[in-house]
């Protein structure tokens, strides 16, 4: 496969899987509104200093959901979603400041950001594009920074109707961060209490190496 080739590709996952999420921007934000992620939110705050006002970028922020809840808690999050819409509906729920970027596309800044939150997003990245995604979370964190990440986990990578999906264990997971400068603290399987086999979610809490 060429560059141009792979970059097609890419472009072609973003677009089909954003104009998805475009269509059902409404319907979603209604599915997803009530949903308790607050074990996760519980995760990323554990490894972050014990203070108000940290900066945190909530990756794949959709409609707002934990952008507002994190500005609840005291601290300072920034959203990033690929759809204009989402974005849309983000700043008005949370009246936080939220950043339309594709994740082929990013431009996170460098060392200005204590945690990044990545939930339910970064399962949607192509696996020849992670490597460059994570790099830019990594650069984009401070000293001591945490990535936060929780993804359905498997072993696929394809499409979904309209949505692409990467799928992936935690060893394999684990690699593709080890790569980008990052080391697992922990990481745990959702939603608690039940068999391995009836927890398809995947979450990880990772530090940036120095």
């Amino acid at each position: 496969m060429t560059d141009r080739q792979s970059r097609d590709g890419v472009e072609d996952i973003e677009r089909i899987t954003l104009g998805h999420y475009e269509a059902n921007a409404e319907s979603f934000w209604q599915g997803t509104r009530d949903h308790d992620v607050s074990q996760n939110i519980e995760a990323l705050l554990q490894a972050l200093p014990q203070r108000s006002g940290l900066d945190i970028l909530d990756l794949g922020c959709g409609p707002g959901r934990d952008l507002h809840y994190f500005k609840q808690l005291g601290h300072k999050p920034v959203g990033l979603d690929g759809s204009q819409t989402f974005c849309d509906m983000a700043r008005a729920h949370s009246g936080c400041k939220v950043l339309n970027q594709n994740f082929a596309q990013l431009d996170l800044g460098e060392a200005c950001f204590d945690g990044i939150f990545a939930n339910a997003s970064l399962f949607h990245v192509p696996s020849e594009l992670l490597p460059s995604v994570l790099k830019a979370c990594h650069h984009a964190l401070r000293e001591g920074g945490v990535l936060f990440s929780s993804n359905p986990r498997g072993s696929d990578e394809g499409w979904s109707g309209e949505r692409y999906g990467h799928y992936m264990e935690f060893d394999v997971c684990q690699r593709f961060w080890h790569d980008a400068g990052f080391d697992v603290l922990h990481h745990y399987y959702r939603p608690e209490g039940v068999p391995r086999q009836q927890q398809p979610w995947l979450a990880m809490v990772s530090v940036k190496r120095t």
